[in-house]
This record gives C-alpha cells, structure tokens and sequence, in this order.
C-alpha cells in the first residue's frame, strides 16, 4: 500500500470519526482515528449491502460521508454493548 493512501485514509477515518463523535458524543485522538477507521468498513459494508448511492458531488466527500455513517453505526452498537 503507498504512503500517500494510508495518509489520506487516516485523514478519511479522523473526520469520520469527529464527525460521528459531534454528533453521538466522544472523544479523543485515538478515539476519532479508531472508530472512522473501523466505520469506514462498516460504512462500506452497509452501503453496498443496502444498494444505497450515495453521491455529493467529490470522491472523498462521498468516502467521508460513508465513513462517518459507519462509525456512528459503531458507536452506536458498542453502547448497546456497553
């Protein structure tokens, strides 16, 4: 995988997670980067299962979106869990 990537797929998960953090409630460096990443699959995942387009008009915005849909999903699982 090249550097540039997995920068801008950090990059990716770190929003993904603010924002589903704004949004659910959290917090931290760590937190963020761990459930937009985690999100991003989960995201992925329910988007291509559910057969929704999702479309804003750029790549990464889309990706963006898609992230932090999945990272709430997550958090929102994991304090069922809790």
């Amino acid at each position: 995988m090249d550097v540039k990537a997995i920068v801008i797929w950090c990059i990716i998960g770190l929003l993904a997670g603010w924002i589903a953090s704004f949004i659910v409630g959290g917090g931290g460096l760590f937190r963020y980067l761990l459930t937009g990443l985690i999100g991003a699959f989960v995201g992925g995942f329910l988007v291509k299962a559910t057969g929704i387009s999702i479309n804003i008009g750029h790549p990464l915005v889309n990706e963006v979106l898609v992230a932090a849909i999945g990272a709430i999903v997550v958090v929102l699982i994991a304090r069922m869990l809790a």
